[in-house]
């Protein structure tokens, strides 16, 4: 089965300082992580603060669910962070 995106959810999460979303395989759910210099690697004039890093997520969604089936697809962990790298 293939890594879907159902859920349209994603938060900020101070503490990671990263937006957070969730991806499933089937009934499996992986927590995925993208840190604010990725979010400013893939948008970079996104205001640096909540809402902006929420904007240049939505904005982006597609590019970001792509870096996060590459990166599952490398090892099934419980959750994933993806880097600048990934972009």
């Amino acid at each position: 089965m293939a890594l879907t995106f159902p859920n349209q959810s994603r938060f900020y999460d101070t503490t990671r300082r990263a937006i957070r979303f969730w991806g499933y395989d089937s009934a499996m759910e992986a927590s995925f992580f993208v840190g604010e210099d990725a979010l400013i690697r893939i948008q970079p004039d996104s205001r640096i603060d909540q809402a902006g890093f929420l904007r240049a997520f939505d904005l982006n969604r597609d590019l970001i669910h792509a870096a996060a089936i590459k990166g599952y697809g490398r090892g099934k962990k419980g959750s994933y962070d993806l880097i600048p790298a990934d972009f």
